[in-house]
């Protein structure tokens, strides 16, 4: 009975932090608040998931399947999510207007003030 109310509060949080992420994605203004909300709250959604589904699987080769899925989505979703905002950061996208300090801007000996904005680059060729 304790592991049916556990499973099934893992299995319900999971779904709420998935939903959670889905309409981050839809509704966050900017590029960056996007990739924080489809790294993190799915991640940890689909962490919950995953928990819950084994505490429900008596089978050992499941489980095995779900703990190397686990560890595939947990070692990509921050890499990807640091490879977004690395583009998003080099290709100047504009932040949303209600963020407080850009330290983009704030820093003029930075690599990426450095390089030419994308407009510049399409006109010359």
């Amino acid at each position: 009975m304790v592991i049916e109310i556990f499973t099934c509060v893992l299995l319900l949080s999971g779904a709420t932090l998935a939903l959670l992420a889905a309409v981050g994605i839809v509704k966050l203004p900017d590029a960056l608040m996007r990739m924080q909300a489809s790294a993190k709250a799915s991640t940890l959604g689909l962490t919950c998931l995953l928990i819950g589904a084994a505490l429900q699987i008596p089978d050992v080769s499941s489980i095995i399947r779900l703990a190397s899925i686990e560890a595939f989505v947990m070692l990509t979703a921050p890499l990807s999510a640091h490879v977004v905002a690395r583009a998003a950061f080099r290709r100047k996208m504009p932040l949303w207007e209600g963020a407080r300090i850009n330290e983009r801007d704030l820093d003029p000996d930075c690599e990426v003030n450095q390089l030419e904005p994308p407009e510049a680059t399409r006109e010359r060729s």
